[in-house]
């Protein structure tokens, strides 16, 4: 994720279908609900002072259950569906404001959508697919094809170019319809339960395609789920929605840990903490750390001061090099060798951010503690087996 900025905004906005409003408005005042105010009015609240912040770069998830209102939102975001009241900005500027032109090029330009149901041409190749919303903008045959090429190979599809639609599977279809929102180039991608249609092995290839694709691309991806693993799995930022309204904002960690009400507490209870804790929160300090360059007299005094059978050893900047036993270090020192002539350097590691999910099997293996490492190899902490299986 790149960069704080806001690059989409929601004010106070409210979609309602139905005559009355002045009426709903005094219903929900006096803390009717949803139910009951369609009974008594005949409207249909479908969002109710919605605001929310999305930054540039993030993969901001809406979640909720049926009728809460996450499609209705998501659509009004393109303005397919236009709202009864409040604003959407787009980089500060107001889309409520947009002239018919304007909301044309936002639409062609700016934003871009993937459906669940695919949304694909039958008449059309996988290419010609690809290519359409760059030959809608008018580029030229030679360009559209060259740029639909590049997106058919990142989404892993290169060779099915010029399959036709309907010998492909439900998989390589969405991954058809994701590559067409990234050829057109927008910087927001609308991506309304793209997976749900999926079976779940399929549905997780394209959860890590998706993953990978942004660390890429470095999309702004808005995505609507009812699923809370998958919603935690692809958030920076996931959103829960009840009944048109937005009951909390959060990342999946702080969410987990810090539910705003009984509604959040229930939704998430079904969800694979796994798939929502990383390393970094479960890691500990290592009791015992020595350096490359100590003797093995003092690892080994270092290991019994601590009660342990291992230590950690690092060298400058605590750049992580393996691992030390009690018996190596003991060896070492009675046939004079270094650390370096005992050292155990095949272990596993990880980095901060790896969710315990990924970590599960590489945990039931290892001999030793899981080292936690940053990219240029320090040493941030450890996860031991114990850690990982408390939260299955």
């Amino acid at each position: 994720m790149t960069g704080n900025e806001n690059i989409l905004s929601v004010k106070n906005l409210y979609k309602l279908y139905g005559s009355e409003k002045s009426k709903t408005l005094k219903l929900k005042q006096s803390g009717a609900d949803k139910n009951e105010i369609y009974k008594k009015t005949g409207v249909n609240i479908a969002l109710w002072d919605v605001s929310l912040d999305i930054k540039r770069g993030e993969i901001f998830v809406i979640i909720g259950l049926s009728g809460s209102g996450k499609s209705t939102l998501v659509r009004c975001f393109n303005m397919l569906n236009k709202p009864t009241k409040g604003n959407i900005y787009i980089e500060g500027k107001n889309i409520n404001e947009f002239s018919k032109k304007e909301l044309i090029d936002y639409r062609r330009n700016k934003i871009s959508m993937v459906f669940q149901n695919f949304g694909l041409m039958s008449h059309r190749n996988v290419i010609e697919n690809v290519a359409y919303g760059l030959e809608i903008k008018g580029v030229s045959r030679e360009e559209r094809y060259k740029k639909a090429l590049e997106m058919i190979e990142m989404v892993g599809l290169e060779g099915y170019e010029k399959e036709p639609i309907t010998s492909l599977s439900g998989g390589m279809k969405q991954r058809v319809g994701i590559a067409r929102a990234l050829a057109s180039d927008a910087e927001i991608l609308l991506m309304d339960e793209p997976f749900s249609a999926l079976d779940p092995l399929v549905r997780k290839d394209m959860q890590f395609e998706l993953l990978s694709i942004q660390k890429k691309l470095d999309k702004t991806i808005i995505f609507i789920t009812h699923d809370i693993n998958e919603a935690f799995k692809l958030g920076d930022k996931v959103a829960i929605m009840k009944d048109g309204e937005v009951i909390q904002v959060d990342t999946p960690e702080e969410m987990s840990a810090n539910p705003k009400d009984d509604y959040v507490t229930q939704f998430i209870d079904s969800a694979d903490k796994t798939q929502v804790i990383s390393a970094k929160n479960v890691m500990s300090t290592p009791d015992s750390i020595v350096r490359l360059k100590d003797t093995p007299a003092y690892a080994m005094k270092v290991m019994r001061s601590n009660k342990v059978s291992t230590a950690y050893v690092v060298k400058d900047k605590m750049l992580l090099q393996g691992v030390i036993t009690i018996d190596d270090a003991m060896r070492a020192n009675k046939e004079g060798l270094t650390i370096s002539d005992v050292l155990i350097k095949d272990i596993e590691t990880t980095t901060p951010n790896v969710l315990l999910t990924d970590i599960i099997p590489m945990a039931a293996e290892t001999k030793y503690p899981i080292g936690v490492i940053e990219e240029d190899g320090s040493l941030k902490g450890i996860v031991t087996k114990a850690d990982v299986l408390s939260y299955i």
